[in-house]
């Protein structure tokens, strides 16, 4: 049963990332990068649009408010250490300026973009 559960719940995720993708690319962004693991964390989405480096964090509840409450501080932290992993590892990105946006997609697929959601303090 929990398996069943697992796994219903991860196809539930790559379904929401998949619609965030859509989303951001409709808007011109390219995707550089899917479920990036990390020594710090995983990254969701990593875009980019006219030297604008975006890493994008998605999240999938039943309502866009749901969503949008579901990014605590200690997430936010474990995003922008992976964020700097994925930086040193791959030069040259960003030019124009990075951002942590988050996608909230509810439970009809509906997709809420939360541009420059938070910033690395410091």
């Amino acid at each position: 049963m929990r398996r069943a559960t697992k796994q219903a719940s991860e196809a539930r995720g790559r379904q929401a990332e998949a619609a965030a993708e859509a989303a951001l690319a409709q808007d011109g962004f390219a995707t550089l990068a899917r479920r990036v693991r990390t020594g710090a964390g995983e990254i969701d989405l990593v875009m980019e649009r006219a030297g604008l480096l975006v890493f994008v964090e998605v999240k999938a509840r039943a309502t866009l408010t749901d969503a949008a409450f579901a990014l605590g501080p200690r997430q936010q932290a474990r995003l922008m250490a992976a964020a700097e992993a994925w930086m040193a590892a791959n030069p040259g990105h960003g030019a124009a300026g990075v951002r942590f946006d988050v996608l909230l997609v509810d439970g009809k697929g509906r997709v809420r973009r939360i541009a420059d959601a938070f910033r690395a303090m410091g």
